[in-house]
């Protein structure tokens, strides 16, 4: 793509979710919602009035964008790794893991008793026979899917409304946490799915049980020596903030970068390390071990802006609702999924919330800020769509039609926890009561 073209295409974008995010405000709406909704004017949706139209952006600009989607969800992650600081982990440590626990679990068991029993396509099974091989496999790959929150738009609303409050404090640490969970039950149940239906030379057992283990420990490991790194170099340049922020860029491109390089050589073991993982572990080291955390974290927020606005004004792009005019069936097994994961993680954050006794509004509330879903089960449906593809084209079509519903909603629902928890605007409630006090004193 010539230079020209290119940047007038990431001038189009930063435009359209700029606009997206005015229209949004005057409906009350989170600025995320009006980034997606205006982004399905420059993808391929409108294919649906316009017969044989690709969109503005094509499916292969999203593939030159798709770096630009990287960084943006490296700075969020990065970021959410400064909610893991060891005093804040041990005050809530019971607490978030029990809830992340059964709202994962939550969200897999509802979506796998669903498409167990659902009727499927021929190209899945023949007839009605919910116990086949098929069947099982298809019902435990997109009940492995369901668990991941995709935490982008959920703290994009957080922070456009500047809340804070014992649900907006939990939201962080359980969408790390049920990310780490979902790869983990990924894998595992993709170990079990290529055992049912064999595809190609099969890996060895010990791999396949392995597998989810050193993807997962692999990119936290990765990410503490980065973290490290980052950490001796920002005490040594802490005195100029611009030394910070290119040192942190220097730190995240490496672990994206690298991590890529990474899964490009161990494709042939079906091993996939992941960036998302790496970089909350750089940003957990930097919470604990640097001596000024909040430099470092805000070099980065001063110029991750433009980035969100892209990478949701692309993820808006790249959703084609020429995907409903998919079999009735797929539409229906879509739906269900959609219903059952929603209602598995709502229930599962009730449940572990009344267990371990949390605020009121956590039990209430919490789990409609868990819903969003994106860019880690998009991820996943790439492994899928290498190991599985007997039953990738059905899946897909069911993970794209969530993801739809689940990120263009998903905001809303958001901001209807946060605003019904009334931790709206708390950061700003919280400084005025600190500066009364200090005048007072």
């Amino acid at each position: 793509m010539e230079i020209g073209l290119l940047l007038t295409k990431v001038a189009v974008i930063l435009f359209v979710g700029f606009i997206g995010s005015l229209i949004a405000r005057k409906f009350k709406l989170p600025n995320v919602s009006g980034y997606l909704v205006l982004g399905l004017l420059i993808g391929p949706s409108l294919g649906l009035i316009f017969p044989g139209y690709e969109g503005f952006i094509t499916s292969s600009d999203q593939d030159v964008f798709g770096f630009i989607s990287e960084l943006a969800l490296a700075f969020i992650a990065f970021s959410i790794g400064s909610e893991f600081a060891i005093k804040r982990v041990k005050k809530m440590g019971k607490e978030i893991s029990v809830i992340t626990l059964l709202e994962a679990l939550g969200a897999v068991s509802l979506v796998f008793i669903a498409m167990l029993f659902i009727p499927k396509p021929d190209s899945i099974s023949s007839g009605y026979n919910p116990f086949s091989n098929s069947s099982i496999a298809f019902a435990l790959i997109l009940a492995s899917m369901s668990a991941a929150t995709a935490p982008a738009a959920t703290l994009m609303v957080m922070r456009q409304y500047r809340a804070n409050g014992p649900v907006s404090k939990a939201i962080v640490p359980i969408t790390a946490l049920d990310d780490i969970f979902g790869i983990i039950i990924f894998g595992f149940f993709l170990s079990i799915a290529q055992l049912l239906l064999p595809q190609g030379d099969p890996l060895p057992v010990w791999l396949m049980i392995s597998k989810p283990f050193i993807e997962v420990f692999g990119s936290l490991i990765i990410g503490l020596i980065i973290g490290i790194a980052l950490s001796y170099g920002a005490k040594k340049f802490d005195k100029i903030s611009d030394d910070i922020q290119v040192l942190s860029l220097i730190a995240i491109f490496a672990t994206v970068g690298g991590l890529t390089l990474m899964n490009h050589y161990m494709s042939d073991f079906g091993i996939s390390f992941s960036p998302l993982l790496a970089n909350i572990m750089v940003g957990s080291v930097i919470a604990n071990i640097a001596l000024k955390p909040n430099r470092t974290f805000q070099s980065i927020n001063d110029l991750a802006t433009p980035f969100y606005i892209i990478f949701f004004t692309l993820a808006g792009a790249s959703l084609d609702l020429g995907i409903l005019r998919q079999d009735y069936l797929i539409l229906i097994i879509a739906a269900t999924y959609i219903i059952a994961r929603g209602s598995g993680k709502i229930l599962g954050t009730m449940s572990g919330a009344q267990m371990v006794n949390s605020h009121p509004n956590v039990k209430k509330y919490l789990g409609f800020a868990l819903l969003p879903q994106g860019g880690v089960s998009i991820g996943l449906l790439t492994i899928v769509a290498v190991q599985m593809t007997q039953l990738y084209p059905v899946i897909a079509a069911v993970i794209m039609l969530s993801v739809l519903v689940y990120e263009t909603m998903g905001p809303v629902f958001a901001k209807y926890s946060l605003t019904k928890s009334d931790e709206l605007y708390g950061l700003d409630k919280l400084n005025e009561s600190m500066f009364e006090e200090d005048t007072e004193n």
